[in-house]
Parts: structure tokens; sequence; C-alpha cells
């Protein structure tokens, strides 16, 4: 059986973290495939590790994570439950202290980020009763890590980042840095140097995001569909990014259990739920 609640971030955390998920679930012991998106995502367990498999396996109990262009590869022993932050790029520098490119294509201990706040964080989660009460904690914690002294990202990578969601990866970065009167060898420097990835990989992230995102929604679009809405060539094209950036095709990851990436996977939170019930 599942649950997964999801909650906006406080107002004073907007452009920071989009929001929070809580997720309960158990069922046969297998393999989670996380697949590249926009955000970088912290992870707060409430029982157990998250326990990462692959190139560079290790078990955490609260995990930051930054913007990659391949999966982070999970297993899991049939039960999983905890929470999941949504961190803009943005929101590295003020919540987790450092720009979201020294994270990239990497998952470290949030203690090494946050120290003992992270493990006091984590056992006052553990002990509020109910997902309302976590996500006011996390609102409360969280807004007290904010610190506008950090220093604010170059306004050219806020631009550059700007224009590719709001073409949805679909903006040629010859263009993007004549735009901005860079040369493109100076943006995908500074660009990579604070979001992680380089302006093409970002756009091609941006892109997968949203597919992967209407491939979860409600109403799902058929690949075909999900393909000419997302810009892809094909529904091959879309296959072959799939291949290349989550190493498995989209039904295999849609037969996985449900993704705390996806908030159409989740119901918003309404304070009726006991976090504290065995299901």
């Amino acid at each position: 059986m599942s649950e997964y609640v999801w909650r906006r971030a406080a107002p004073v955390l907007r452009g920071l973290v989009s929001g929070y998920s809580g997720y309960r679930w158990s069922g046969a012991p297998g393999l989670h495939h996380g697949l590249p998106s926009t955000h970088l995502t912290v992870v707060i367990c409430l029982s157990g590790t998250l326990d990462l498999v692959g190139r560079r396996p290790a078990s955490f109990v609260s995990a930051a994570g930054g913007l990659h262009d391949g999966p982070v590869v999970m297993s899991h022993h049939g039960w999983q439950h905890g929470l999941q932050l949504d961190v803009t790029w943005r929101g590295a520098r003020d919540l987790l202290g450092l720009p979201a490119g020294e994270l990239a294509d990497d998952v470290v201990d949030l203690t090494d980020l946050l120290g003992d706040r992270a493990g006091e964080l984590v056992e006052r989660l553990a002990a509020a009763p109910t997902w309302r009460h976590r996500f006011r904690l996390l609102d409360t914690t969280l807004s007290g890590l904010v610190d506008d002294g950090r220093g604010a990202p170059p306004a050219e990578v806020v631009q550059a980042w700007r224009r590719l969601t709001e073409t949805a990866g679909n903006l040629r970065i010859g263009a993007l840095a004549q735009e901005l009167g860079w040369s493109r060898r100076h943006l995908n420097s500074r660009f990579q140097r604070e979001i992680g990835l380089p302006p093409k990989a970002a756009a091609r992230v941006i892109r997968f995001d949203r597919a992967r995102r209407l491939l979860r929604s409600a109403h799902r679009p058929s690949l075909v569909d999900v393909a000419v809405q997302c810009g892809y060539v094909d529904q091959a094209h879309l296959a072959r990014d799939f291949r290349a950036l989550g190493d498995l095709t989209a039904t295999q990851w849609l037969a996985e259990f449900p993704s705390v990436q996806d908030v159409d996977a989740a119901r918003e939170d309404d304070g009726s739920r006991d976090a504290g019930q065995r299901y």
C-alpha cells in the first residue's frame, strides 16, 4: 500500500524549495531509478536508510543530491518511509551553504552540509505525529537557514536558466549566449560552475523532466503525444533520452513503485492522516 502527500513550501521559501513529499510504501523489494530532474533532491528517512547502488554505493539516513544527467539507482527492501524536498538550484546557496554546482552528479550526507542540525532535524521529524506537523517543521527549520549574506548567483546565469525553462529546454545554446552577450564558452563555464550542468545538458534535462512528469500525470498522454508536446523529433527520440538519461525504458520506469519525484503522483496535504499510523 502507498501513501504520498505533497505540500508547497512556505512563501518565504518560494524560489528556494518547490515543495515537500511525504511517502510510505511497502511491497516487493527491488530497485528504483531516480531520474534526472530540474531540482536538487534532499531525502530524509523516517525509518531505514537510503541505499544507493552502482558505481558509488552508499547508505544515508539523510542525503542531498545535486543536478545530474543520469539515474541515481536505489535499492529498497520492500519498505520506504520518509520525506523528499525539491530544492531549486538557487536554494542550494541559501539552504545548503554552497552553489548547486558543487553537488553536481553527487549525493552526500546531509550532515556534511548542515552538521548536527541535520541529525536534530531527522529526530524531530520522526517524532512529529502527522505530515502536517512535519511540513510545518520543515518550513520553520529551512526558513532559519536562509542567509542573504551568502551571495547571489550571476544575473546572466539566472536569466539563462529562466530562458531555458520558459522554452522547456528547446532553445539553441548559441542563441542563448547571443542574448546574454557572452561567448558560448563563457556561458558554459559560468553556468556549469553555478548549476552543475552545462547549458546544453541542462536543456536536455529540462525537456526530459517535463516528459516524465507528463507520463506520471493523471491523464497521461501517449508516448507519441508526450514527444510532440515536449519538443522531441519523434517518439524514438524520446525513447533514446529515456535510455540515455534513465538507463531504462519509459515503460520500465512507469512499472516501478510510484515516484515521489512527481507532484501529480501525490495528494496534497490536508492534515487528515496520522503519519505515525502503520499500514
